[in-house]
């Protein structure tokens, strides 16, 4: 490995480690993203070869992506057989073919069954053995044009899947570099929990004061977001209920709330539709709302009494509704003292199954360090990213629900 490239790989997670991944560019002007989406692929562990088609190269020169990626890029097929080495079915063949910026053109010879470029050489190579993604890139009038559409759907039926584009300024813009590597580490992950149902809340809850004040707390909403997008790696059925301002996330299903009362209707909703089997409560849920709310603007100046009342226990009803869910209660306070006693007064009270329990310190941070509370004793954990607590969780949650 190159040492520009042991500088950066697999500094964000290991997800991809051990995984080859053909990046295959067609010519589209966003060919452009290529090397910094090589380069965070390259940070999550995986192995990176460049595929160009010759209209890709005048966009951007294979040199870029020799850098990018530390390996030759794959500019025609020679005798070499480029096209196998990478793409045939063999011991050693890619676990990934990404199609990245998809134009409409090589949509349509990939649906066809045309390789005339290095680019569909490599995705006809690996069509019955390889799974391929592909990211669209192109103005958005191409993309509704009904032929499009049609090639893209006759795809899909054959298992490929699109990374759908963002449509801003007239163009169907290719995904986000967050968002494509996402979807890679979900397509790629080992999936443990695969038939597994999962409902995770993240966030802070606000209560309004009037229409346009509120009280709330310092929780960014990332330890939640986190549990709900491991789980998706996993293979899970996830449902994510999020509160408004707290950070974005890639899980398809989400519902936004603001307040306790509209997150409880949301997780009522929700238990007494579908079966769980896993529920992880991570957002941070006020205690208490004002009394009585004001239908308008408080004006300025002057003091402000305002009388505060108890919010529902939300986790209290979880296992009203679902006796037999593996529930997960996080629990914060000042000390570390106070910790285990409350974690295990919540077990006794709301019937949870595992407590994560952390100091006030954890919040708006992008670590944690968390002991787990069980019936049957205590885990103190080291600190740790968030991500990686994910992980950590969802390993110990696994082993106690086989």
């Amino acid at each position: 490995m190159l040492s520009h490239i042991k500088l950066i790989y697999a500094t964000k997670s290991r997800k991809l480690v051990g995984k080859k991944i053909v990046l295959a560019i067609p010519g589209s002007i966003a060919a452009v993203e290529c090397v910094k989406l090589a380069r965070e692929l390259i940070r999550h562990g995986a192995e990176v070869h460049a595929v160009m088609s010759e209209s890709a190269q005048k966009i951007i020169h294979p040199y870029a992506m020799e850098f990018a990626t530390g390996n030759p890029v794959v500019t025609e097929i020679t005798g070499f057989i480029e096209h196998v080495e990478l793409a045939g079915d063999h011991e050693n063949k890619a676990d990934l073919v990404l199609v990245c910026p998809a134009t409409a053109n090589t949509i349509g010879k990939i649906a066809c069954g045309i390789d005339d470029t290095p680019v569909t050489t490599v995705v006809t190579t690996s069509f019955a053995h390889t799974p391929i993604m592909i990211a669209p890139a192109m103005h958005s009038s191409m993309y509704e044009h009904p032929i499009v559409r049609e090639n893209i759907e006759k795809l899909k039926k054959l298992g490929v899947e699109f990374i759908g584009p963002r449509f801003e300024e007239g163009k169907a813009k290719v995904a986000s570099i967050d968002e494509i590597v996402y979807r890679v580490i979900r397509k790629l992950h080992p999936k443990s929990l695969k038939g597994k149902r999962v409902l995770v809340t993240a966030g802070a809850t606000r209560e309004y004061i009037d229409p346009i004040r509120y009280i709330t707390n310092a929780s960014s909403g990332r330890m939640g977001v986190a549990m709900a997008e491991e789980a998706d790696f996993r293979g899970a059925d996830v449902t994510l209920i999020r509160t408004k301002g707290s950070v974005p996330s890639f899980v398809e299903n989400q519902i936004e709330v603001e307040t306790v009362e509209e997150m409880l209707e949301a997780i009522e909703n929700e238990l007494k539709a579908k079966k769980y089997d896993v529920v992880v409560l991570a957002a941070a849920v006020s205690d208490f709302r004002v009394k009585n709310k004001a239908g308008e603007k408080i004006k300025s100046g002057g003091s402000l009494t305002l009388e505060l009342e108890p919010t529902p226990k939300i986790i209290d009803r979880v296992k009203e509704l679902q006796p037999e869910v593996f529930l997960v209660g996080f629990k914060a306070e000042t000390s570390e003292e106070k910790l285990v006693e409350e974690a295990r007064k919540q077990i006794e009270r709301a019937g949870s199954d595992l407590v994560v329990a952390n100091t006030l310190k954890a919040f708006g941070s992008e670590e944690n360090e968390v002991l787990l509370v069980t019936r049957e004793g205590v885990k103190k954990l080291p600190r740790m990213d968030k991500r990686e607590l994910a992980e950590r969780l969802w390993d110990e949650i696994e082993r106690l629900i086989e």
